[in-house]
């Protein structure tokens, strides 16, 4: 492992590896002490990416949101740079996540020869174009052609009613994504905010209406 990067260099891999696993590098998806082994040199970039796989991030909100062949799809196109090569390769590696679950599919292809050949124990890998007979360009990156979930999922996540961790469903703009831990027993911001603007509504018109009874109860006392 290379263990004479420097700080700003250390920041671009461990940005770029975000990406290239969660698609994105938000603040709350970080590992603070996953980042620590890396800048220290305990791991190399290829542990940190097995960890990254095997994060319950990526678990909650890419491994339980697709079948095992949409699964085997996103992982060789994170992993290892590239499509799957035809359903015989997508068939096989489906069967391996069937028998040895998410972890026997990263180190499966992270161990590989392709995989260490390609990007080695300390490059976060990157889109590659297979090059076809008889055209001039490659393939389309994966990056480009893949999206996150298949019509599959998105079915079934619709007619799914929210519930706790580690379900998914579908957000106003069709994106997929987990439902979070602090909405599993709760009412979402939007539902609470236009409730307290309810009640808030509703005590000042209460507040009124008893100011207008009492004023009446006043001037009828001093009619009388």
């Amino acid at each position: 492992m290379d263990l004479g990067r420097s700080k700003a260099a250390t920041d671009v891999i461990i940005s770029q590896a975000y990406h290239q696993i969660f698609f994105h590098a938000f603040k709350v998806d970080r590992d603070p002490v996953l980042e620590s082994q890396l800048r220290s040199g305990q791991i190399p970039v290829k542990d940190f990416l097995r960890a990254l796989l095997l994060s319950e991030r990526f678990r909650n909100e890419f491994y339980r949101c697709n079948s095992n062949y949409r699964m085997v799809d996103q992982i060789v196109g994170r992993v290892l740079g590239r499509s799957v090569h035809g359903d015989q390769e997508r068939i096989a590696l489906s069967i391996l996540i069937a028998q040895k679950g998410l972890p026997g599919l990263a180190d499966h292809l992270l161990e590989s020869e392709e995989y260490l050949q390609a990007f080695g124990s300390d490059q976060v890998p990157h889109q590659r174009s297979r090059m076809l007979a008889g055209q001039d360009q490659g393939t389309q990156p994966f990056n480009q052609q893949a999206p996150r979930y298949d019509a599959y999922w998105r079915d079934i996540s619709a007619r799914r009613a929210p519930v706790g961790v580690g379900a998914c469903w579908i957000t106003s703009g069709g994106f997929t994504m987990a439902r979070p831990t602090w909405l599993a027993d709760s009412p979402s911001p939007l539902a609470r905010q236009i409730w307290q603007g309810l009640v808030t509504a509703g005590g000042f018109g209460l507040t009124a209406f008893l100011l207008y009874v009492a004023a009446l109860m006043l001037s009828t006392g001093r009619a009388g």
